[in-house]
């Protein structure tokens, strides 16, 4: 799936659009996708000036957003927004930089109606820089949308 298809299903946008493109991709199940991260991004210019470092958090948004793909697939689920519930046993184990290309593995553990549990990897050149179980709802987009 590359940059246009994931457009038509995640509501995000930049800058906070932050998958890249899918790899694999099965439904409710699992998914790889990437990110590239480039000097680029306006989070660089703040986060560190002279040692620039991805924010865990957008790490975990990553993660989130090919989470949400996986169900947004599924025409029951089209047009709806993942939203966040909780994130539990996040841990980071090596910064990210530009010039990484960030694989993101999520494996879908739950899935009850329009709730959604996930676990989640990034990893970038085989070596695992963070981790998190995810937990979100699908919910239906605003009518201002």
């Amino acid at each position: 799936m590359d940059i246009n298809q994931i457009k038509e299903l995640l509501p995000h946008r930049y800058p906070f659009l932050l998958v890249d493109r899918v790899i694999s991709l099965e439904p409710r199940t699992r998914i790889t996708a990437l990110k590239n991260v480039t000097n680029n991004e306006e989070y660089f210019t703040g986060h560190f000036p002279g040692r620039p470092v991805m924010p865990g958090v957008l790490i975990i948004e990553s993660m989130a957003q090919a989470a949400g793909l996986t169900l947004l697939v599924e025409e029951e689920h089209r047009g709806k927004i993942p939203f966040f519930t909780g994130i539990d046993k996040a841990r980071f184990r090596r910064p990210v930089v530009p010039g990484d290309q960030m694989y993101l593995d999520v494996e879908i553990l739950r899935v009850k109606g329009n709730v959604c549990r996930a676990q989640g990897k990034a990893t970038v050149d085989g070596e695992v820089v963070a981790e998190a179980e995810l937990m979100f709802i699908l919910g239906a987009k605003s009518n201002n949308a």
